[in-house]
C-alpha cells in the first residue's frame, strides 16, 4: 500500500514525480489546490501535452515511468504510461516495469503491477503524433515478448520472497495458468510457483493453483 493511501491523501512521492514531469514539459504548477489533490491536479495538467507532441526528450523518460509506477490511483496510471508507450515504445516501458518489480520497493512494485496492465495500451496512429507520420512506427520498439517473458520470471520470484500477502496476490493472481504461457526454461519455477500456491493460507491464491490444475500445468 502506498505510504499515505490509507489516510486519503495523495502519497508524497506522487507529488515528487508528477512535479518532476510538469517542471520537464514547462507545466508551472498551481499553488492554490489543497495539498492533498496537487499530484492529481499536475498529472491532469500534463496528459494533454504529453500526448500532443511529437517526441518526448530523453530525459523524461524516468520521471514519466516513476510517476506512472508511483501514482496509487490504477484508473489514472495510464496518463503516464500511455504516452510512454508512444513516444519510447511498449519494449522499453514495459522493461522498465520489469526493473521496479525486480528490484523497487514493496509499493513501486504494486505500482510496477498497475502500470503493467496499461502498457497493454493498443496503439493508433490517430491518437498521438508521436506514432509518425503516415501512420509509420518502427515494429521494434514495440516486439516485448521476451519482456513479458522476463515479467512472469520476475513475478514468480517476488512471490516466492514476498511476506505480505497484498504482494503475494499482486504478483501471482494474474498470471496466467496455462504452462503454455511459459517457456521452457520457466518450467521449473511455474512448478515451484504452483507447489507454494497449492498450500497457502490465502484462498484466492489457492484457487489460481486451481485453476493451474485444471490446465494441467
Amino acid at each position: 500500500m502506498a505510504e499515505d493511501e490509507q489516510s486519503g491523501t495523495e502519497p508524497r512521492s506522487f507529488l515528487t514525480c508528477t512535479t518532476a514531469v510538469a517542471r520537464l514539459l514547462g507545466v508551472e504548477e498551481v499553488s492554490t489546490k489543497p495539498n492533498g489533490r496537487r499530484a492529481r491536479h499536475l498529472a491532469h495538467a500534463v496528459r494533454k501535452p504529453l500526448l500532443e507532441r511529437e517526441s518526448l526528450p530523453e530525459e523524461l523518460f524516468v520521471p514519466l515511468m516513476a510517476a506512472a509506477v508511483h501514482d496509487p490511483d490504477p484508473s489514472f496510471c495510464r496518463w503516464f504510461v500511455e504516452p510512454a508507450v508512444y513516444a519510447f515504445g511498449r519494449r522499453r516501458v514495459m522493461a522498465a516495469l520489469v526493473d521496479y518489480l525486480r528490484i523497487g520497493t514493496d509499493a513501486e512494485r504494486a505500482g510496477a503491477v498497475r502500470a503493467w496492465y496499461c502498457a497493454h495500451v493498443p496503439l493508433r496512429a490517430d491518437r498521438s503524433p508521436a506514432y509518425g507520420p503516415g501512420g509509420v512506427r518502427d515494429p521494434a520498439l514495440d516486439r516485448p515478448q521476451d519482456i513479458k517473458t522476463a515479467w512472469l520470471e520476475a513475478s514468480m520470484q517476488v512471490f516466492a520472497e514476498a511476506t505480505d500477502l497484498r504482494m503475494s496476490r499482486r504478483v501471482l493472481l494474474d498470471l496466467p495458468t496455462a504452462r503454455a504461457a511459459y517457456p521452457p526454461f520457466l518450467h521449473k519455477l511455474l512448478k515451484s510457483t504452483l507447489a507454494s500456491a497449492r498450500v497457502h493460507p490465502d484462498p484466492h491464491i489457492r484457487r489460481w493453483a486451481a485453476a493451474a490444475n485444471h490446465e494441467s500445468v
